[in-house]
């Protein structure tokens, strides 16, 4: 075990000896997350933020990646464009190549604008947009995009230099109840938990029926005093079939598996035991699991051999279209309850667009 997988062992099973040394680091950190955040937003603050000429709407996260993000802001951005609200999507584009301003297109790929909006791009079909400089990436998107009404900034929430309307925080519900809790390089959060008083919605991903009741407890204790006035919202997942990856029309049933079939999942994100998991629960007997780093590429010379390859949406984008045909795509998708894109819209003044 090397020391990243230590330390993030330690993050959920803090060890009294690691915490001993990694708290004092951790204080320091804070307070350096603190004086940052005082630049942009304190009155004295030396550095100034940007705003669009459109509502924005923050969608990010505390926690050093994943918290089920991604498919809360699909999600959220379906629901808005179902509404008939015209939304683009912008980000940072990690882990892609250039560090130019890149408005995606039907022929963007993965090293262009990173593999997560590429992603969401293709998953929303909303104009999206990427640059390390989110305000730089706006106002290209609605150069190109001029009848957009929102902004959807993904993993926006540290950015300050952002200015923003709305901020919606995803919290993963396996955190919900912990009061150990702190940030790196003590525990996994960027920010405090005490961050969440300032945002305007907190949404529990991955959540089920015990973390509704547990979750309105958690959230106004102490250490996060989010104001018992405002909403919090809840996003469960579910997965449909996997399709082929070269075509896409073709499902995969659990009852269709060849009899004796080599069945392997490869994952290149934050979390992968999850998708394993879920992987499990479906039906698949997994004879292998291949970790790559988050956000790596996949060489598909060098995936396991078997009849059945499983991998995730975020990891697809990545693949050449002449990748082997024995590559298959479990899509995930979450539903956020209440209705998040309805409060959304009264609180930006959109009531027209809801009758």
């Amino acid at each position: 075990m090397n020391l990243h997988q230590i330390i993030e062992q330690h993050w959920q099973h803090p060890h009294p000896i690691l915490r001993l040394f990694l708290s004092p680091l951790s204080k320091l950190f804070a307070q350096i997350a603190q004086r940052r955040r005082a630049q942009f937003l304190s009155d004295k603050g030396s550095l100034k933020t940007q705003k669009l000429p459109i509502p924005v709407v923050v969608v990010g996260n505390i926690h050093a990646g994943g918290t089920g993000k991604t498919p809360i802001t699909v999600a959220l951005v379906a629901d808005l464009q179902a509404r008939g609200i015209k939304v683009g999507i912008i980000s940072r584009g990690y882990g892609r190549k250039s560090k130019q301003i890149h408005v995606l297109h039907a022929h963007s790929t993965a090293a262009e604008a990173g593999d997560e909006p590429l992603m969401l791009y293709r998953r929303s079909h909303a104009p999206t947009a990427v640059a390390a400089n989110r305000h730089a990436a706006g106002m290209a998107l609605i150069a190109q995009y001029p009848d957009l009404q929102m902004i959807i900034a993904d993993d926006g929430l540290q950015h300050y230099q952002l200015a923003r309307d709305i901020e919606i925080c995803v919290f993963p519900a396996a955190d919900v109840g912990r009061t150990d809790l702190d940030v790196l390089p003590n525990g996994g959060l960027r920010e405090p938990v005490s961050r969440l008083q300032d945002v305007d919605f907190i949404v529990v991903s991955n959540a089920n029926h015990d973390t509704f009741s547990a979750a309105q407890t958690y959230f106004r204790l102490p250490i996060c005093a989010y104001p018992s006035e405002k909403t919090l919202f809840f996003s469960q997942i579910q997965t449909a079939a996997a399709y082929r990856l070269n075509q896409p029309d073709d499902i995969l049933s659990i009852g269709s598996l060849k009899n004796g079939a080599r069945c392997v999942a490869v994952a290149a994100i934050a979390r992968p035991q999850r998708f394993f998991n879920t992987l499990i629960q479906m039906g698949f007997v997994l004879q292998e699991t291949r970790v790559l780093p988050d956000h790596a590429a996949i060489d598909v010379s060098t995936l396991p051999h078997a009849d059945y390859v499983l991998i995730t949406e975020k990891d697809a984008v990545k693949l050449p279209a002449n990748a082997p045909d024995n590559i298959w795509v479990v899509p995930i998708e979450a539903q956020i309850s209440p209705d998040l894109a309805a409060e959304i819209m009264r609180k930006l003044g959109f009531q027209a667009a809801l009758s």
